[in-house]
């Protein structure tokens, strides 16, 4: 009987957690939590002591729900349905600007070319005051979208506050169907070797870049090698991945796998056709924003020792995301697997800090062999061929991105001057001006000690802490004294940094391009990589 006892407890265990964990039990705990959340916001709504605005309760809850998920699992509402269909296709209706809320008003950053936001005379800079009579003032983006796409007509009347101009200026503009381009420059950077940058993976990504290396072909019928550059492209559609990949890689070979929870939506992707361009030399441009679809090209041709890749470790963004309608014109995009690229590795980043990837150390990741025996390891991105650290953006010229101080300057410098000339032989010098208008804007830069302190120093005030207040705000006043050393250290990125910006009001995104090539470091790496060819081809043999 003693015998029998001790056989049949872990069996009645293993039978009570069977009913536990069970499909069914699964279900009903679903169930009983959706009553309960329904019934919760039920009650807010009826007798909540002030009025409730369900649809932001709502969202509230959404998003507090899926912050414990994956930063890539994301609800859209009606109101946003149109970014995401610019996400995903590159399309959408609206007026073709970028914009952003600066000084409470919703201000254009960035025009589209040909849209109908440039196309009626808006420029960046410009304010919208009101549309169709409406303040818009405090208002955030998400509220004036709504606004204008409330407006019964499809023209819309917007007043725009201009720098440089008194009197706030009317002007009617008509929603369109806009489509960027992801390929806005194609060229030649030397003698023999061509650039082509790619934006985003939206439609007919892999097109376009056929399109731009034929070109190049036309240009120079001995073109040595091509620069493909996916800097800060955040990835897009897997299939448009696929076919760039089939640009340079054989048929019927590997590009991706993906793997996830339902084992039926688990995929191979392979090249499907004859490539275009099977033995023209490539690097491939990357950052520490290259991500997703940016990182399967690079990857695959990284593993089948097709390209070199150059310049820092990518994002390691190698999940899967599939949209679900879920009713109401509202989607759900939510991790469903991830990408294994042909070596076996996935890119996706094992290791997280405040939503954003941390680069973990090699010994710690699990080395993959190239199709040349090459080793490259998985759990974060792709590691380039050829390492091209940089510096973070320094402290300080975040700090002026971020309170738009050199924006609002440039908007001062274009009120001020008709024209700049040549774009290619522009450059700006005048720090000591930059400065000054920093001066009649209230700035002061803060380096992160003295932030933190500052903090420390409120906190000590607030617990009524006297003890060391003398000493640590006479620190504080002794790392103020450093911001001229800051400005001098720097000097060279902010001028490059408002030059840039300069340049792109006065000239299309074309001149913009060329303009930041001409001191790109990484652009002169590939040129001198894909010039030796005995380099080349050693770099890719792993030698």
């Amino acid at each position: 009987m003693r015998k029998f006892t001790r056989i049949s407890l872990p069996v009645i265990a293993l039978v009570f957690m069977a009913f536990v964990e069970s499909p069914s039990n699964k279900y009903f705990e679903i169930s009983k939590n959706i009553e309960i959340f329904t019934n919760l916001y039920k009650e807010l709504n009826l007798y909540y002591v002030d009025e409730v605005d369900p649809a932001k309760l709502m969202r509230v809850g959404v998003d507090a729900m899926l912050q414990h998920l994956d930063p890539y699992t994301n609800y859209f509402s009606e109101n946003q349905i149109e970014g995401w269909r610019f996400m995903s296709e590159g399309r959408y209706e609206g007026l073709g600007a970028e914009t952003k809320i600066i000084d409470n008003y919703l201000t254009i950053t960035d025009l589209i070319e040909g849209a109908p936001a440039e196309t009626s005379g808006l420029k960046i800079g410009d304010q919208i005051v009101k549309v169709d009579g409406r303040s818009t003032e405090g208002k955030n983006e998400q509220e004036v979208e709504v606004m204008m796409r409330t407006v019964p007509s499809p023209e819309i009347n917007l007043e725009v506050k201009r720098i440089g101009v008194k009197k706030p200026l009317a002007i009617t503009l008509t929603r369109a169907d806009i489509k960027d381009t992801n390929v806005p420059y194609h060229g030649m950077v030397a003698e023999g070797i061509g650039y082509v940058i790619l934006t985003t993976f939206t439609q007919d990504a892999g097109k376009n870049i056929g399109d731009a290396i034929r070109d190049l072909k036309r240009q120079d019928p001995e073109l040595k090698g091509v620069i493909l550059d996916l800097r800060d492209n955040g990835g897009g559609l897997l299939r448009e991945a696929v076919n760039i990949c089939n640009l340079f890689v054989p048929k019927d070979q590997l590009v991706v796998t993906t793997r996830g929870k339902v084992k039926e939506w688990d995929r191979e992707f392979k090249t499907t056709g004859i490539p275009q361009f099977p033995d023209l030399p490539v690097t491939v441009l990357v950052n520490k924003m290259t991500a997703s679809a940016s990182e399967i090209v690079s990857g695959v041709l990284q593993d089948y020792d097709r390209g070199i890749i150059i310049g820092q470790r990518t994002y390691g963004k190698g999940l899967v995301q599939n949209t679900r309608d879920i009713g109401y014109n509202s989607q759900l995009k939510l991790t469903t697997a991830k990408y294994y690229i042909p070596s076996g590795r996935c890119i996706q980043s094992v290791a997280y800090k405040d939503g954003e990837p941390v680069d973990v150390p090699d010994d710690q990741r699990t080395a993959f062999k190239t199709r040349n025996g090459r080793a490259v390891l998985d759990g974060g991105g792709v590691t380039p061929d050829v390492r091209m650290d940089h510096a973070d953006i320094p402290d300080l010229l975040d700090q002026l991105e971020q309170q738009n101080m050199i924006f609002k300057y440039v908007n001062a410098f274009v009120s001020a001057h008709e024209s700049i000339g040549d774009p290619q032989s522009f450059q700006f010098t005048d720090l000591a001006g930059f400065r000054q208008f920093l001066t009649t804007q209230g700035f002061t830069y803060h380096n992160p000690a003295y932030r933190k302190l500052d903090d420390a120093l409120k906190v000590m005030e607030k617990d009524s802490i006297s003890t060391y207040l003398t000493d640590l705000a006479r620190v504080q006043q002794e790392l103020t004294l450093d911001n001229d050393q800051q400005f001098a250290r720097h000097e060279d990125v902010i001028l490059e940094t408002i030059a840039s910006q300069i340049v792109s009001r006065y000239y299309p995104e074309k001149d913009k391009i060329l303009y930041k090539l001409r001191q790109d470091g990484e652009v002169k790496k590939a040129v001198d990589i894909l010039r030796d060819a005995s380099n080349y081809r050693k770099i890719l043999d792993g030698k």
